[in-house]
């Protein structure tokens, strides 16, 4: 199933239609009321973490039912 994109943008490199679970990891990891966001690369690297890490930790939020992801 394709991702539907949210209107939102990558503050850092510029990317458009950021996915919900971009925007939900975003929310997950630096609060609900934030009002700018990462793409997955640009997370990973502010967080100086992999972008695999971050699809790890979205799954496990999916899996206990957070309805800030697909």
């Amino acid at each position: 199933m394709k991702k539907k994109p949210i209107e939102a943008s990558c503050i850092s490199c510029g990317k458009h239609n950021l996915t919900k679970n971009e925007v939900g990891i975003n929310k997950k990891l630096m609060g609900e009321n934030i009002e700018t966001y990462y793409c997955l690369d640009c997370l990973a690297d502010y967080l100086e973490v992999s972008v695999d890490d971050i699809n790890a930790k979205i799954e496990e939020f999916k899996e206990e039912g957070c309805a800030l992801f697909e």
